[in-house]
């Protein structure tokens, strides 16, 4: 089992950092330009992807990153829309339309 973890944990690791270098976006990338950094992780897969992790793109904070709503109930906005809807008497609702 241990000889299995040892060739599959820095394959996952190259086709991670492989994907990740590809599907980065050129100003995001540090130091090199993004062939070169393809062609690190795909020669040295190890070294190159471990290189890549902590040297080869910009990563922000979380402080700093935009806010991503996950779920409608995460989003502030649905969630008044919800109240507002709440407010409204069902009979209104009808004669509106």
């Amino acid at each position: 089992m241990l000889r299995v973890l040892m060739f599959l944990v820095p394959l996952a690791l190259s086709v991670y950092a492989f994907i990740d270098c590809i599907s980065t976006k050129d100003d995001e990338i540090r130091h090199m330009p993004k062939p070169l950094w393809a062609l690190l992780v795909l020669v040295f897969p190890l070294v190159g992807s471990i290189s890549w992790l902590i040297a080869g793109k910009k990563r922000l904070p979380s402080s700093q990153r935009p806010r991503q709503w996950v779920a409608p109930d995460d989003n502030p906005d649905f969630l008044k829309s919800l109240d507002q809807d709440k407010d409204t008497d069902p009979d209104e609702r009808k004669r509106e339309e």
